[in-house]
């Protein structure tokens, strides 16, 4: 794993070679609506709007990495922050979806995995978002069925699975590629490995019929190979200095965050406080998390998946932004960026007023925040 680059370097660059493909879902046309059937969602009786706004709309994904904001809605955290301003929600199965919908006004705020937020920042020339907060390290891993992968590599040659062209966990995956010295071309997955986009809900049944030979994937998905019999080959936070990568950040759009930056507050507010409660109640919060993944899925995960998986990610405010550095040169690397100017990405000021407020250190934007 390289070391993070020079800020120089990356302000040397422009823009992207070509914009990514945006694989839409089927639901809404970009993500799956929620119901809104937890009691913990109800809006408290007395409770004002925050700037006279009735919505505000958050995504996340189904993913134990987005568990700040599965605790954070299921026991109405959010809600509690955001008054009478009712939280409405959408699930996605990966970044690049999102960041559509971001850009078309159907989501507000969204937690997403780094790659697709560099790749939205700069494709709309540094217009579209800002990194508004942490969520989120680590749970990332790839798995292998043993039988015919023994070792790492053994990957050569093989078909490996990421959740979509463009996230997080498939950049990833082409940069480690890339490390061992073999060819992949990026947009077709071709190459000494076969790289499979295949959406998360469908990548275990995938591997058990045995079309895929492993993934890199997020949790719980790992931990669901691992229970088809799989074995985890690599975990990417090994790969990392201090073992932490930013998984999951908070994404805004800028024209939100410009109109409503009290109602970004309450969210930000909302995410401290249900990492604050995961932290404390770490039995309950994993509960929490499962019990919205069932209603966000229909099915809840089974404790031999839970339980790995929980315990691989680390839930933290921190954006842990100088290694937004290195995930841009992994998309760099593969071909899917030319080096990004990254100044702007993030405000951190407003979590950083909520992190005063509740007695907590600020965090630090690496020398790529606005101003």
């Amino acid at each position: 794993m390289p070391a993070n680059l020079p800020l120089s370097r990356l302000r040397r660059g422009v823009a992207v070679i070509a914009a990514l493909p945006l694989l839409t879902l089927a639901a809404c046309g970009y993500g799956s609506e929620s119901k809104d059937d937890n009691a913990n969602e109800k809006v408290a009786a007395g409770s004002q709007k925050i700037d006279g706004l009735d919505t505000v709309k958050i995504g996340y994904f189904g993913n134990l990495t987005h568990a700040t904001a599965l605790v954070g809605r299921q026991q109405g955290i959010f809600q509690k922050s955001l008054g009478a301003t009712k939280a409405s929600y959408a699930t996605f199965n990966a970044g690049p979806s999102e960041i559509e919908a971001l850009n078309a006004g159907s989501i507000d705020i969204g937690w997403i995995g780094p790659s697709p937020a560099i790749n939205g920042y700069t494709k709309s020339d540094g217009k579209s978002l800002r990194i508004v907060g942490g969520s989120a390290s680590g749970g990332v891993k790839l798995v292998v069925d043993p039988a015919k992968v023994k070792s790492l590599k053994d990957v050569k040659g093989k078909k490996i699975a990421t959740p979509q062209l463009g996230n997080t966990q498939d950049v990833a995956f082409l940069n480690w590629i890339a490390d061992q010295g073999w060819k992949v071309d990026a947009q077709s997955g071709k190459g000494d490995v076969t790289v499979v986009r295949s959406d998360n809900k469908v990548t275990p049944d995938a591997f058990k019929a045995g079309s895929i030979d492993g993934a890199w994937v997020p949790e719980p998905t790992a931990s669901k190979l691992v229970a088809e019999g799989g074995k985890v080959l690599l975990d990417e936070a090994s790969l990392w200095p201090d073992k932490k990568f930013v998984i999951t950040n908070i994404i805004v759009s800028q024209k939100f965050l410009k109109a409503h930056p009290k109602v970004v507050e309450a969210v930000l507010k909302g995410s401290v406080d249900s990492n604050k409660w995961i932290t404390a109640n770490p039995a309950e919060a994993k509960a929490a998390a499962n019990k919205q993944l069932e209603a966000d899925s229909g099915k809840a995960l089974p404790t031999n998946v839970l339980d790995p998986a929980w315990t691989s990610i680390q839930f933290i405010n921190d954006p842990l932004a100088s290694t937004l550095n290195t995930e841009a040169e992994h998309a760099v690397k593969a071909g899917l960026l030319k080096q990004p100017d990254l100044k702007g990405i993030y405000d951190l000021s407003i979590l950083n007023k909520v992190l005063e407020a509740e007695g907590e250190p600020a965090v630090d934007d690496a020398g790529l925040g606005v101003g």
